[in-house]
This record gives structure tokens, C-alpha cells and sequence, in this order.
């Protein structure tokens, strides 16, 4: 039977890499805020714009503005449809929001220590066009700055910059790791060390959901 997951863990944690091959490998939906609020900031919505001055300074985008984009998503699925959310809830009060519209199975949280996620995040890079992630160390471009994918030229996201990350990471620590404890008095929280080869924590992961 599908589940709804709930994908937590720090920035750079590999979220969202994890999330897409749950997706692709067992047939889940994976709604990632991330994604949604980078594609409503390239399209110019009203949201996308209000969205960007938070993104760019490594703060939390306004519970509001999430809750509405996903109430949006939830209501679009088909019944009996498996989800994975990744990057959704980050507080306390978007979990209550979360478990007005939906009930969560599994909340899965990805440790990883802070010097990896700096390391991981710091060396990122982007394609502007079709989105692949690259990373200087783990897994760089065939040819250097330029996507394998489609010849774009590869940037760094302001949020992947140095300084924006350690932000970003005392955001979390201070607005998403109550999650975790949430979670756990719900008796719903399994946690993964994040570390390894992606198909090494996959195969945990996948132990986890099934």
C-alpha cells in the first residue's frame, strides 16, 4: 500500500535526491516546496515574488504562502495516490496544517553532520534551464560549468553561497528540528544517517518506506 512520507533533515541533507528516487523506483508523487517555489520565482507569479526575498536571505518563506502552494498540490492528487513530501512541513504549525488535509504514515529524517552539509551545499552547482544538480566533488559536469544535460552554463544558487547556508542551517535548527520531536511523540519518526554512497542511503531508505 502507498504511504505519505514526510522527508526531513537539514539543508543539503539529500532530500530531495532521496525523494526523487522513492519517485521514480516505487511509483511515488514527491511534492518538494523547493522546486514549486523555484518554479513560481522563474514564472514572475505574485507568490514567486514575494517568495524570493526570503529565499535569497536564506529565511523561511511565511507559513502561509507554503500552506496555500500546498493545499493547492494535495487537492489535485488522486485518491489512494503515494506522496512524499520533501522540504514540507519546516514548523510545527505547517505539520498541524499538513494533518488538517492529510494523514502522514512515515516521517523519515536524513542526519547528517553540519561540516558535510557545508561542503555538500558550498559546492553545488545548478543548471538554469532544466534544473540538474552538479556538485564540484560527488558529482561534477563532464565538462567544467557546463550542464551534461542541456550546454547551459551552471550557477551557484545565492542560497548555496557560504554564508547564506550557515543561515540557512540555524534556520533549521531553530524552526524545523522540532519537527523531529513531533514527530516522534506521534510514534510515526524513523531516522537515517545520511552519509554513504546515494544508493547506500537509498537502500535504507527504501527499508524504511517498505
Amino acid at each position: 500500500m502507498k504511504r505519505t512520507i514526510v522527508l526531513l533533515g537539514p539543508p543539503g541533507s539529500g532530500k530531495g535526491t532521496q525523494g526523487e528516487k522513492l519517485g521514480q523506483e516505487l511509483g511515488y508523487v514527491r511534492l518538494s516546496t523547493g522546486d514549486m517555489l523555484r518554479e513560481a520565482v522563474r514564472n514572475g507569479t505574485p507568490l514567486g515574488l514575494k517568495a524570493k526575498e526570503y529565499m535569497d536571505s536564506g529565511a523561511l518563506v511565511p507559513n502561509d504562502l507554503i500552506i496555500n502552494l500546498m493545499k493547492e498540490k494535495i487537492a489535485s492528487l488522486r485518491a489512494g495516490t503515494g506522496v512524499i513530501f520533501d522540504g514540507f512541513p519546516r514548523t510545527v504549525e505547517q505539520a498541524d496544517a499538513l494533518g488538517e488535509q492529510i494523514d502522514v504514515d512515515l516521517a523519515l529524517n536524513l542526519d547528517v553532520n553540519d561540516s558535510e552539509l557545508v561542503n555538500r551545499l558550498t559546492k553545488r552547482r545548478t543548471c538554469p534551464e532544466c534544473n540538474a544538480v552538479y556538485h564540484l566533488d560527488y558529482n561534477p559536469p563532464k565538462k567544467s560549468g557546463i550542464c551534461d544535460k542541456c550546454g547551459s552554463e551552471l550557477y551557484q544558487r545565492d542560497d548555496d553561497k557560504e554564508e547564506t547556508v550557515m543561515n540557512r542551517l540555524k534556520v533549521y535548527r531553530e524552526n524545523t528540528m522540532p519537527l523531529i520531536e513531533y514527530y516522534e511523540k506521534k510514534g510515526k519518526l524513523q531516522t537515517i544517517m545520511g552519509v554513504g554512497s546515494i544508493d547506500e542511503i537509498f537502500e535504507k531508505v527504501k527499508k524504511a518506506v517498505l
